[in-house]
């Protein structure tokens, strides 16, 4: 395809699935397909002598696996990774392996257009290297992918840690402790001992006379911030503030 920018190599052990990721790339002429692979070892052997952009790999092949094709190439020496599998339980495995996306089977075209579109914003900017980092929650519609950098806040709630983006909240089943260790690095700072927010998504600082010092976000949500939080916390807005500007 003399259009194509980007080639693409297709590894599933179903030849039905195969032919339903090619009919869907056929909307994408940027994209064109340079091979396809039926179990790991054809994987790892297809990825030195096509060179491919980006693999869409199956998560359960026979032999060797998707996950354990990463893990012999090393996720350094892979091109953008999107995963594709009928179970949506390897999500956070996926990411932790940091694939670009997982698209669980069938794939809808709307779906797939979303991880398109992502896909060419990596290839035409960041290093494949490069992945955004992001929290995988159960929801009643399957997996969901929550990127770190839209998250407002997270705040504990009994065994769960409810996960707030957009206005909209999921609960996830992991401590406070486990998730401020994984998102710290992200802009996040504890307001009080159940809350986690992102400095980023803070609009400004205010004065309550019954709560003390409250964090308001853009998404109109308010946070009390500790007493003994309150010097660090109103500092690293300020921070943040300045570095915006």
């Amino acid at each position: 395809m003399p259009s194509a920018e980007w080639g693409v190599l297709i590894a599933d052990d179903e030849p039905a699935a195969r032919r339903g990721v090619r009919q869907l790339l056929a909307a994408f002429p940027a994209f064109a397909v340079v091979g396809e692979c039926r179990d790991g070892d054809e994987v790892l052997a297809s990825l030195d002598r096509l060179r491919p952009h980006v693999v869409f790999l199956d998560v359960q092949m026979p032999g060797i696996g998707g996950f354990e094709v990463i893990r012999r190439r090393t996720p350094e020496r892979m091109p953008p990774v999107v995963f594709l599998t009928a179970y949506d339980q390897f999500a956070l495995r996926a990411f932790e392996a940091q694939a670009l996306d997982y698209l669980v089977k069938p794939v809808t075209e709307a779906r797939f257009a979303a991880t398109m579109k992502r896909l060419v914003r990596q290839l035409r900017g960041a290093a494949p290297a490069s992945r955004e980092q992001a929290i995988v929650v159960t929801t009643s519609r399957g997996a969901a992918v929550l990127p770190v950098r839209e998250i407002d806040w997270i705040e504990a709630s009994d065994n769960y840690a409810r996960i707030w983006t957009g206005g909209r909240s999921y609960l996830l089943r992991e401590s406070m402790r486990v998730l401020e260790t994984r998102v710290q690095t992200h802009g996040f700072l504890r307001a009080h001992r159940r809350a986690l927010v992102r400095l980023g998504a803070v609009r400004t600082l205010t004065w309550d006379g019954d709560s003390g010092l409250v964090a308001v976000l853009a998404s109109g949500a308010r946070i009390p911030v500790s007493r003994r939080r309150r010097t660090a916390f109103a500092a690293a807005v300020r921070g943040q503030g300045s570095r915006k500007s």
